[in-house]
């Protein structure tokens, strides 16, 4: 007699789960009008930068040295067109970049997130496989890495771009300029990254992609304001000491200016800069200053604080990624039911 079959184990059904190359295609399906739009926004802004680059510049300059030309001998034409065109082209493509970050924020609660949570698209996506949390993680990290790829080529042109107008246009900003500063290096990708982390918080919390897009849009710039505030701190700074009859000294980003006084005490600005008007004299006389000191950053500090102010956002974008991810798991964990206690 043969032995007896043991009788077959019954399998637990499990619910397939999306794998990341679906993922990645669902996504891309799903926002593939914003990465269009994303894609044509880059690549116009690189083009205007490479055109800044090049005969721009090229042409501004030559207007400059005719312009210059005519100071010295007398009234003579000048390429006034090509000195106002790279005035307006620099202006415009350096305000694009700048508004990068924010209209990555507000495209992250408004569309990204906001949206899905809205429609009840997010619901239904979470019943076809895919846990909340690898949907947040999915929708987080593919955008992150396409406005990092992007934004991060726009910050490599602009430098670039006004390096060769550096000494050749007049009416060039310095590296200390505000839209100078800001448009290089990596702070422009680090706010762009808290923003889309700022975006997808207020998605999750306010779940209207109205409200969401006017809450990214507002800590977008709440964290703005705030990296230009704390920068000159960000980095110890530099402190220079004049004569009264040279005047303050020192060029870069400042922070503090005023004057010494015979004892070596400091006195905060008292709005004047020349010993050799009567009434600055005055003031000058009556707090017993003897010199100015300047606080700044010179231009050797660039990296530096390049450095320090997009780690400091980037800290805060991994907060604001860490408070979506709580919110979300919150929300669609189901509380434990309580027990029911029975009589006695």
């Amino acid at each position: 007699m043969s032995a007896p079959t043991a009788p077959p184990v019954p399998q637990t059904p499990t619910t397939p789960t999306a794998s990341a190359p679906h993922l990645v295609s669902w996504l891309t399906r799903l926002h593939r009008p914003a990465l269009s739009l994303w894609t044509i926004l880059v690549l116009v802004l690189g083009a205007a930068l490479l055109w800044l680059r090049g005969p721009v510049t090229t042409g501004a300059a030559r207007g400059w040295e005719q312009y210059n030309a005519c100071a010295l001998s007398g009234p003579c034409r000048y390429d006034q067109y090509a000195i106002l065109l790279h005035k307006d082209v620099y202006q415009y493509a350096t305000l694009a970049l700048l508004a990068v970050p924010f209209l990555v924020a507000a495209w992250a609660g408004g569309s990204l997130i906001g949206r899905e949570m809205e429609s009840g698209t997010a619901h239904l996506a979470w019943t076809q496989g895919i846990s909340p949390l690898r949907w947040l993680a999915a929708k987080l990290a593919l955008p992150a890495a396409v406005v990092t790829v992007g934004t991060g080529v726009l910050v490599l042109l602009h430098p670039a771009m006004w390096s060769v107008g550096d000494g050749r246009i007049d009416t060039a900003k310095p590296w200390y300029g505000f839209e100078i500063f800001s448009a290089g290096g990596p702070l422009p990708v680090a706010l762009a990254l808290a923003g889309l982390a700022a975006g997808a918080l207020v998605g999750l919390v306010k779940r209207r992609s109205l409200a969401a897009l006017g809450g990214g849009l507002g800590i977008t710039g709440l964290l703005w304001f705030g990296v230009q505030q704390a920068l000159p701190h960000l980095w110890p700074k530099v402190t220079r000491v004049s004569s009264l009859q040279e005047g303050p000294k020192g060029s870069g980003i400042g922070v503090e200016t005023g004057l010494l006084t015979s004892s070596g005490d400091r006195v905060g600005d008292q709005g004047c800069i020349s010993g050799f008007d009567p009434e600055c004299r005055a003031v000058l006389d009556r707090v017993d200053a003897v010199g100015y000191y300047t606080e700044y950053h010179p231009r050797s500090h660039y990296w530096p604080l390049q450095l320090m102010a997009s780690g400091l956002l980037l800290l805060v974008a991994a907060l604001l990624v860490l408070a979506a991810f709580r919110v979300l798991h919150r929300r669609t964990t189901a509380p434990a039911p309580a027990r029911a206690e029975t009589a006695v």
